[in-house]
């Protein structure tokens, strides 16, 4: 039986360690349920959760839970935002139910349907997952690397992943922004693309940054 107040606590504990917190009464806030300090309580029996200090942490047990409910979350997010098109609000309650019941199988299929996205619609990392690693070309991902797209082919621009913040605003700048549409025109030397009625060249680097859903 799905333990759904359980699952919310170690999710919001591998997000509030991302961001360096561990409090306990932050943890107690953010989840906003009256049920939460005892569920910690049992929790912490079950070697999910350590609390001490005022502070919780996730236990070995409860890292790989949290690590997977993450992963399938933030998968789900882009699945109903890039593919579906829903808004970011109903894509991120969609997902907070679905994220309890998707097998491993099928976390896996979503993934490399979509490319092996690294952040979610917010720009929170993405956990890693074994066919990220052993990533081949068994089918033709919707989401994909710009180099990934034809030439000739239009494709809206999903997200971007600089590893530079300030090429965000450059490429802005230049019209290149997720919900873009573009055509590539040609890939060497340099990248060609062509938004509305305007051709822009860019790097390969920068080219590696951006992904695209293939437009028909």
């Amino acid at each position: 039986m799905v333990n759904k107040l359980r699952d919310e606590i170690l999710e919001l504990l591998w997000s509030m360690r991302e961001r360096g917190k561990k409090s306990y009464a932050e943890l107690i806030n953010g989840i906003n349920d009256s049920g939460t300090s005892d569920t910690l309580i049992k929790m912490e029996k079950s070697g999910l959760v350590v609390i001490s200090n005022d502070e919780v942490e996730l236990a070995d047990k409860g890292e790989a839970r949290a690590r997977d409910l993450t992963r399938r979350h933030r998968l789900a997010e882009r699945l109903f935002h890039d593919v579906l098109e829903v808004g970011m609000q109903e894509s991120e309650e969609t997902a907070c139910e679905v994220e309890h019941f998707l097998s491993p199988s099928v976390t896996e299929s979503v993934c490399s349907f979509l490319g092996h996205p690294p952040t979610c619609p917010h720009g929170k990392p993405i956990p890693r997952g074994e066919c990220c690693s052993r990533y081949r070309s068994e089918m033709r991902p919707l989401v994909m690397k710009l180099k990934e797209l034809d030439v000739g082919s239009k494709g809206r621009i999903v997200f971007i992943v600089p590893s530079e913040n300030s090429r965000l605003e450059r490429l802005a700048s230049m019209g290149i922004l997720p919900g873009s549409v573009i055509r590539l025109k040609q890939k060497r030397p340099s990248f060609v693309l062509e938004i509305d009625e305007t051709t822009l060249a860019i790097d390969n680097l920068i080219a590696e940054e951006i992904y695209v859903k293939e437009k028909k």
